[in-house]
């Protein structure tokens, strides 16, 4: 049974760039746009903007390289630019633990960069005010209007009704590849991940959850960095080998024992996940597993309260307004990043970036404590000719996206698709026309750094 909708009339805007969606890499991708002078929309169907970056991690992986998981390499903050911009901000509010060292665990990340997450939220809102962008929040995306292998427009819908914005290049930050499924671009749904919604949790101590894991187990990652106002404290903990109850509770729930913190008393992140039967974007199974992750949520403060010292009185005291996922849809894009290219710490010569994280060490590392670079190509979507995007859109190979859908790499991403697209914009030109040298001296004025 279908209902035909009668044709409508839809308000019009017009602007150089549309971004869709304000997470970890939107936010960075309007804002660098932006900065080119450019007319930027940013629609977001939240309140807010930082997606994954204040919902589902436990820290930004990783501005630098795994220089201290092997001696004598030199250590190197590959990522800079506007996603340093963000940290510097936080610090003067207090807000991130700063590039704390690995003290142990450092094997998997040399840094552990924790941010508070509201904090984040407004740094961001500000920055984007600050450049200008045309902000759109509580906006949801509804459509693409398509004329062969070039968008035309987008359709939004909020409380102030449906419209349409026209604009001559676009980017899709939306993390499910909305924009790019609107246009009708190729995709597949691997559905190779647990959805999350990550808790913060009040009334705990992060020395007596050290003295705990101490007392039963190893430490296997610990961090010291700025909390509440001093230096020196722990910001980043794990640790295994707990009590079988509470290791078995743990298991049963998802939920990962590492925590992040900048205040005393709180931990930032708890992650609670769920193997969804399908893709996140089936509507339906992911209102069930929402109702699922909220019952993990409560069983995991039940388990600090129990087995803890220290967290008798935990409860919650922040959740994600939804589930985070780490893929949804895959974008097909011209060129596809594999395992090799990131152990191999391969560059390319369209690199938008040097990244030097992977999350799966110490089993996978990129080769020597390098760097690879991602490719422009990487990012251009296959069969559109003014569409990017960037993110956990991208990667086919599972391992290989475990290294690039993580958080700071998205965020390099985002300055790079942001500023090709302004640069289209202004030479009227399509993704693949773009002359690579001017993107790549826009991108080093923006403060990115290049390995090669």
């Amino acid at each position: 049974m279908h209902y035909e909708e009668s044709g409508k009339k839809l308000p019009v805007r017009q602007f150089d760039v549309v971004v869709a969606g304000a997470g970890t890499a939107g936010v960075v991708a309007a804002v660098a746009a932006a900065r080119t002078g450019a007319k930027i929309a940013l629609v977001e169907v939240k309140g807010y903007p930082g997606g994954v970056v204040v919902e589902g991690g436990t820290a930004l992986h990783s501005f630098y390289n795994l220089w201290k998981g092997f001696p004598g390499v030199e250590k190197r903050q590959v990522v800079r630019g506007i996603a340093q911009e963000i940290v510097d901000r936080l610090a003067e509010r207090e807000g991130t633990s700063g590039h704390a060292e690995m003290l142990k665990g450092y094997d998997y990340d040399s840094v552990c960069t924790a941010i508070d997450t509201e904090l984040y939220k407004l740094v961001a809102f500000e920055m984007l005010e600050e450049a200008g962008v045309h902000i759109f929040m509580n906006t949801m995306l509804t459509g693409a209007v398509t004329d062969g292998s070039q968008i035309q427009a987008v359709t939004v819908e909020s409380r102030s009704g449906r419209e349409a914005f026209f604009a001559p290049a676009f980017v899709d930050c939306t993390g499910y590849g909305d924009l790019a499924a609107h246009a009708g671009a190729e995709f597949t749904e691997p559905n190779d991940y647990a959805v999350a919604n990550s808790i913060g949790v009040g009334g705990v101590s992060m020395e007596k959850y050290h003295e705990f894991l101490t007392a039963h187990g190893t430490v296997t990652e610990y961090s010291e960095g700025r909390r509440s106002g001093k230096d020196g404290r722990i910001v980043r903990l794990s640790g295994h080998l707990m009590p079988s109850e509470f290791t078995a509770g743990a298991g049963a729930i998802g939920m990962a024992v590492v925590t992040t913190t900048v205040h005393d008393d709180y931990f930032m992140f708890i992650k609670l996940n769920f193997q969804m039967p399908t893709s996140p974007t089936n509507r339906d199974e992911a209102t069930k597993a929402e109702l699922e992750l909220r019952r993990r949520q409560v069983k995991a403060v039940e388990l600090f309260r129990k087995h803890v010292p220290g967290c008798e009185k935990a409860f919650i005291a922040r959740t994600s307004p939804s589930l985070c996922i780490r893929r949804g849809r895959l974008i097909t894009c011209d060129y596809d990043i594999s395992l090799d290219d990131v152990l191999e710490g391969r560059h390319f010569d369209d690199d938008v970036m040097a990244y030097g994280f992977h999350d799966c060490a110490p089993s996978l590392q990129i080769k020597d404590g390098g760097t690879y670079g991602i490719p422009l190509a990487s990012l251009r979507v296959t069969g559109i000719d003014n569409l990017l995007v960037a993110g956990m859109m991208i990667t086919a190979d599972h391992d290989a996206h475990m290294s690039t859908r993580n958080t700071v790499c998205c965020m390099g991403q985002g300055q790079a698709v942001g500023t090709a697209a302004a640069l289209c914009a202004k030479l009227g030109c399509a993704t693949r026309d773009l002359p690579y040298p001017q993107l790549r001296t826009a991108l080093q004025r923006g403060g990115v750094y290049f390995e090669k």
